[in-house]
């Protein structure tokens, strides 16, 4: 069949083991959720050598930004809260340089929870440091119920990107997060929003195919409506695999001229 893309997907780092040496750390379910739908997924974490990022991203046809710790606040020019999580600014660093360099070679990106944070803040936006205190609203977001226990709801913009790989104008999400997009980055929209106003998905329409969702949908966190039985998350990630996989087609051919999808409006902005 087709050449398998190759997808890079982001770790943490942190002491561990015995002797609370260095360790790479992810969940697999990000590694089974790429691979599913036909991708191979490389690893790139916080111990590579910051030349390596660029090197890793530039070999690949798609980058997924994955969950975990808070983003340093620094980053987009903040004070820690006194709710501030933990930060890693190694990871930080990563994730930040392959954010860029995937933005500059306009692959597809699908930023994951913390990862989609990332994505807000690497773009101009600002984040809540902690939802609880700083939007006290009537959604929990960090949610108490078991991880695969739905939550609530969230409206889909119907003219979105994020609704056309959906196909529903609804979902139901369980989520676990205490920090949330803020000030919205320019060349971000808004695309799914939870009952309570919290941004749960966002879209670069300038660029052929970057989001980021606030949940995990290599957990399966959303659901459609009932009686739908479509499943949003894995659409999801079969979306991601075949935007890599026609990257992959184009990009040899069409290095630097951006995806020939585009519309001409799209991008007209910084070209002036």
């Amino acid at each position: 069949g087709s050449v398998r893309p190759l997808i890079v997907v982001t770790t943490t780092m942190g002491p561990g083991g015995d002797h609370g040496l260095p360790q790479v750390r992810l969940y697999a379910q990000y590694i089974a959720a790429v691979e599913a739908h036909g991708a191979v997924a490389l690893l790139l974490t916080p111990g590579h050598a910051p030349e390596s990022v660029p090197e890793l991203v530039g070999m690949a046809h798609g980058l997924v930004l994955t969950g975990g710790e808070d983003v340093d606040p620094a980053r987009y020019g903040q004070e820690p809260h006194p709710e501030l999580g933990t930060i890693n600014p190694e990871r930080d660093a990563t994730e930040f340089a392959a954010l860029e360099a995937a933005l500059e070679r306009r692959m597809p990106v699908l930023a994951i929870c913390r990862g989609c944070q990332v994505l807000n803040v690497g773009m101009g936006g600002t984040l809540f440091q902690d939802l609880p205190s700083q939007r006290p609203g009537r959604v929990h977001h960090e949610q108490t119920a078991p991880w695969n226990q739905r939550s609530h709801q969230a409206t889909v913009q119907p003219d979105s990107g994020l609704h056309r790989i959906f196909g529903m104008e609804e979902l139901h999400i369980n989520s676990f997060h205490h920090q949330a997009v803020d000030a919205l980055a320019p060349g971000l929209r808004a695309s799914v929003v939870a009952e309570d106003g919290v941004v749960e998905g966002i879209e670069a329409p300038g660029y052929p195919w970057v989001y980021g969702v606030q949940w995990h949908p290599e957990r399966g966190e959303a659901h459609s409506p009932e009686g739908d039985p479509r499943d949003p998350d894995r659409r999801l990630f079969w979306a991601l695999v075949q935007a890599a996989r026609e990257f992959g087609e184009t990009d040899g051919r069409e290095q630097g001229t951006g995806n020939r999808e585009q519309p001409a409006t799209a991008g007209r902005e910084t070209e002036r």
